[in-house]
């Protein structure tokens, strides 16, 4: 059975995110959209989604990007298998993302937006990261920012660069 849209499991690691119990749904819908939106192969794929604390994502940071400090959203892409993909092959992996809670509601409070807004958003930037997106130059910014802004508006959620924010 073939699927257009990656499976997606969230795997809550720190008790924080407890208190947002609408965060698997609202990730399971920003991805959904965004995979519907974006120019890639993303049928019979996965990702994995880690809802971290400032703790976990300050250890991976200094691990994977030599940065001590914790951040918003991490995403990992897997590498890609060369060849065509036959109808027996496992789901291929897109990588994984990890969003830390407090960085999330420090900055979701910070910009008064909703949280489930700015969730939305870090989980839809680091998704367009595991499908190739990415703002390493202004021309790339431009690009991802714009696909951003209109998986956004498909949610119903507003620019979230309208007053200059930038997630990281």
């Amino acid at each position: 059975m073939t699927t257009d849209r990656p499976a997606t499991e969230v795997l809550v690691t720190a008790d924080c995110w407890r208190a947002e119990s609408t965060a698997d749904t609202v990730i399971h819908r920003a991805i959904e959209m965004a995979a519907a939106m974006v120019d890639a192969d993303t049928a019979e794929a996965e990702l994995a989604i880690m809802l971290t604390d400032d703790a976990g994502i300050r250890d991976l940071n200094r691990s994977w990007r030599g940065m001590d400090k914790p951040t918003n959203v991490l995403s990992f892409p897997a590498l890609q298998p060369e060849g065509a993909r036959h109808d027996d092959d496992i789901p291929r992996m897109l990588g994984d993302i990890a969003i830390a809670y407090e960085t999330t509601r420090r900055e979701a409070d910070a910009e008064d937006k909703p949280f489930d807004h700015h969730l939305s958003h870090l989980a839809v930037h680091g998704f367009l990261h595991l499908v190739g997106y990415d703002h390493e130059n202004d021309d790339e910014a431009e690009i991802m920012e714009r696909l951003e802004r209109d998986i956004l508006a498909q949610l119903g959620i507003p620019d979230p660069y309208a007053q200059d924010d930038r997630v990281s």
